[in-house]
């Protein structure tokens, strides 16, 4: 598909205009102007690259789309200043950005001076991002080298065609270097996403669809502020106790105990997951009409071991919560694990630092943080999305610092004591709201659908609340919340 085809795919017709001014210099080297001239003979354009504004379901963008034809898509100092004008005027007309790559590299036939414009264009594309526009890319296939190493891979969000290749090195060079060929699933898109360096995998026909809900979400305006009280110290314990703490950690555990994405399902005017088949679901949402980043641990499910919370899931965490701040959304975390991943692989890939990370990021944020303790909340990994403005509890939600039975087996050197430990560690949400971590505890029937209902007006609710505080009262209250986690010593 050239660049013309895939903007006639995606924008609504007639309503590209081309930002592109003439290349009037000419290189020296007469082999290069050759190549040069077959390459614009043979694709009808100028240089490798298209920029522009259109319209994608009547919202305007600025678009920059590749064109592999033209000499591998490869990208010379005047491709990359066209691409640099042309993330440069997005900004100035505070328009959301999509990068359509599909490219060989850097041209070969301008060496370094080429290969420096990699700062170049990620320079402006910092600059439109840091101005909190968004900025969004596909990877189209082949991307390579430079493109693949720089701004073809900064979107907030990052996409890509079916079976694409995407690299640093090709295969031809990676064998002529290593002296041993490249595997051939190594540098595929379906592989990137498995390993958590895609947000999605998008066929061409379905991304025009696809880029209408993100921008939905990204360029949503949140409503006016409403008259709810703006207060986030409110404890609101109108659930009944919680019963017995063993009860409420049987009941997390139960098969059609709500799930994280039945919760957000229910509570989103517009839901758009991300891909992954992991312990973490990353999605956009339109809640209350609120534009919101979400970060959600699935239930554990017996029968998927290996979908247990990784290191890799932490970092997911922080990049999606830096993300949201630099778009100013609110982050929604929803948390309901087992823990950690506890293997030697963890160990190694530094599970404990992300957690600290991962704590550090949240504390740290400047945008609004709400926490959903939804189900089972074992260990670090549950306590990572936890640093918060406001947490709501589900009455069965628990956090312990370990799974019951591994309490027990720490103070009893026996898992047989596990209910006993649960009962004194005051682990239940009505418990965690008297040592300042549950700001409201929701209350729960038979009925989970009617849970699900609860906490959807909680949610909803406590969005609508945050937005409301100006920020430097929020984070002051955030730092004194954070100052209380505990309460005083050895109260009762």
């Amino acid at each position: 598909m050239t660049a013309r085809q895939l903007l006639d795919l995606l924008v609504d017709p007639g309503s590209f205009t081309s930002w592109d001014e003439p290349i009037a210099a000419e290189p020296a080297d007469p082999d290069y102007r050759d190549a040069l001239a077959r390459a614009r003979a043979r694709t009808g354009l100028d240089e490798a690259v298209l920029t522009g504004r259109a319209l994608l379901d009547g919202r305007p963008l600025a678009l920059i789309a590749c064109e592999f034809g033209f000499l591998g898509g490869s990208i010379g100092v005047a491709t990359a200043e066209r691409i640099t004008r042309a993330v440069e005027r997005a900004t100035a007309e505070r328009l959301p950005l999509l990068a359509l790559p599909v490219s060989g590299g850097t041209r070969m036939q301008e060496g370094s001076a080429a290969f420096l414009c990699m700062v170049r264009v990620t320079a402006a594309v910092h600059a439109h991002r840091a101005a909190g526009l968004p900025y969004l890319s596909y990877l189209r296939n082949p991307t390579m080298g430079g493109v693949f190493a720089s701004w073809g891979t900064l979107g907030h969000l990052v996409l890509a065609e079916p079976g694409a290749r995407l690299g640093f090195l090709g295969p031809r060079v990676y064998e002529e270097l290593r002296g041993e060929p490249l595997p051939p699933t190594v540098q595929r898109a379906e592989t990137l996403a498995a390993n958590g360096r895609l947000d999605a995998i998008v066929p061409p026909e379905g991304l025009r669809a696809f880029l209408s809900r993100a921008l939905t979400v990204l360029t949503a305006r949140p409503p006016e502020a409403s008259s709810l009280p703006p207060t986030v110290s409110r404890v609101d314990i109108a659930a009944p106790d919680a019963g017995d703490a063993w009860d409420s950690v049987l009941r997390s555990r139960r098969p059609d105990r709500l799930s994280a994405l039945e919760l957000l399902h229910q509570t989103a005017e517009l839901f758009l997951p991300l891909d992954g088949d992991s312990a973490l679901v990353r999605a956009l949402a339109l809640i209350g009409g609120r534009p919101v980043m979400v970060v959600a641990q699935q239930r554990p499910d017996p029968g998927r071991p290996e979908l247990s919370f990784t290191a890799a899931d932490l970092r997911a965490v922080r990049q999606q919560a830096e993300l949201a701040e630099e778009l100013g959304m609110p982050l929604l975390t929803v948390v309901d694990t087992v823990g950690a991943e506890l293997s030697v692989a963890a160990e190694l890939d530094g599970v404990a630092l992300e957690i600290a990370h991962c704590l550090t990021t949240l504390v740290g944020l400047r945008t609004p943080v709400l926490a959903v303790l939804l189900g089972q909340g074992s260990g670090g990994g549950a306590l990572a999305l936890l640093p918060a403005d406001r947490v709501i509890a589900a009455q069965h939600a628990w956090l312990a610092p370990l799974p019951p039975e591994g309490a027990s087996a720490i103070v009893h050197r026996d898992g047989e004591h596990a209910p006993q430990l649960a009962r004194a560690q005051g682990i239940t949400a009505t418990a965690l709201a008297a040592t300042g971590l549950v700001d409201e505890v929701v209350p729960e029937t038979d009925d989970p659908a009617d849970l699900r209902a609860r906490l959807a007006t909680a949610v909803t609710r406590a969005l609508a609340e945050l937005a409301q505080l100006p920020t430097p009262e929020r984070l002051d209250a955030r730092r004194d919340r954070n100052r209380r986690l505990g309460g005083p010593p050895f109260a009762g």
